[in-house]
């Protein structure tokens, strides 16, 4: 009897154990916020039984002129014990054109990005003017001697003339401005007045467009930002232009170096414009939608799930296909790195003509139970038949921001 009796204990410790990790996990690993489609419930797809207590939901308010509910509920595991609070909105879930076309991106940067630092040989000995004021790799420069720069030429005029006068300089990072003071020093190799370090005002590149929305001619691409090439930081965009781009070839993944498709601009026009670079995509206006396809739902993070679904993808001349992917993995936690799903690319077609994903993919949007899910973002180095996507919502969520910025 006493046997059983700790038989019995031991059960029930091991089992307090598992809820109390359970509860742990989910705590951590599902959001504190969700947006709802006006008039459903909020549904999680968790692996155990993760229900909100809808009897406390809560606090009707007016927005946009028409009755939502948006407040707090309490998640239960197994709809019975209480995991945490989380806040629930009720919104308008917006339809988009799944793209999938080449977009080419030209962008010139607000300021300029300081992607080098060296030594200038003056009077007989190295010194470098900038480090020596406080700049480094990675900082960009808005003004000198109170003229705002935007391009390279901008800079080395203002530091050639200077005849080594001290020059303010204001400069960003991290979000921060920065006052600062460079006198440049004659360069025994140039025999001009220089400042030791490299800038760059422009990038170009392409990608691929996840969607259009036709009311507001907005569009949505990449799924991450575009960052410069020597820093690894966000280019901060002054402007920049949308133009069209046919895909000439492919450079297949391999394990170890991801692939890349090459592509070369069509033509000198422009058919679009770029607003915004941000942690979760690009964001500017076209003038007319790039694709034929029909305006679908965008899907809620919450309403992805593991299993079948497809992408968008252009990987030769200028018309998508469609090609087999299997979503692993999902996290629906906050994130700006664009890493919410684990996927793999299934599709024989696709595997045969690229080897999985390759730059130049980014962006592919992701479909799932005919709506739009996210996009493509990255590729695993080691095995370029997975990879990354970024929920449509996050995407969406951030255009919106820039918006009403």
């Amino acid at each position: 009897m006493r046997k059983t009796i700790k038989v019995f204990l031991g059960i029930t410790d091991i089992f307090l154990l598992f809820i109390c990790a359970l509860l742990a996990f989910y705590s951590v690993s599902l959001p504190d916020s969700y947006y709802t489609a006006k008039g459903k419930e909020l549904n999680l797809s968790c692996f155990f039984r993760v229900v909100p207590d809808n009897d406390e939901r809560v606090m009707p308010s007016l927005k946009s002129g028409s009755e939502k509910l948006n407040g707090k509920t309490t998640l239960k595991l197994f709809g019975i014990i209480p995991i945490k609070e989380v806040l629930v909105e009720e919104v308008d879930t917006p339809l988009l054109v799944p793209c999938g076309e080449p977009f080419g991106i030209k962008l010139l940067s607000e300021g300029v990005m300081i992607v080098g630092i060296s030594d200038v040989k003056s009077g007989g000995v190295a010194v470098c003017p900038a480090r020596k004021c406080g700049l480094d790799t990675g900082d960009i420069i808005i003004s000198i001697d109170n003229t705002k720069v935007s391009s390279n030429s901008d800079v080395s005029k203002i530091i050639t003339e200077s005849k080594g006068r001290t020059l303010e300089v204001t400069a960003s990072r991290d979000g921060q401005t920065m006052h600062l003071l460079l006198t440049p020093v004659y360069s025994e190799v140039t025999n001009l007045y220089q400042a030791g370090m490299w800038v760059r005002d422009s990038t170009a590149g392409i990608g691929t467009i996840t969607y259009y929305e036709c009311e507001s001619k907005r569009f949505g691409g990449l799924g991450h930002p575009v960052c410069d090439v020597d820093t690894g930081d966000i280019i901060p965009l002054s402007k920049g232009k949308v133009c069209p781009v046919v895909i000439t070839g492919v450079i297949k993944g391999e394990s170890g170096a991801p692939g890349e498709l090459s592509g070369c601009f069509s033509g000198s026009g422009q058919s679009g414009s770029l607003d915004a670079n941000t942690k979760s995509g690009v964001f500017g206006i076209m003038r007319k939608c790039p694709s034929q396809n029909s305006a679908i739902p965008m899907a809620l993070r919450q309403e992805v799930h593991t299993g079948k679904a497809y992408i968008l993808s252009t990987v030769d001349g200028e018309s998508p296909e469609e090609y087999e992917i299997e979503i692993e993995k999902i996290d629906l936690r906050d994130s700006e790195s664009g890493k919410n799903m684990v996927i793999k690319i299934t599709d024989s077609r696709l595997l045969s003509k690229t080897g999985g994903i390759v730059q130049g993919m980014s962006g592919s949007p992701i479909i799932q139970d005919g709506k739009l899910v996210g996009a493509v973002t990255h590729v695993f180095v080691n095995d370029s038949s997975k990879g990354y996507g970024i929920f449509a919502e996050n995407m969406y969520s951030a255009m919106e921001e820039e918006l009403a910025a």
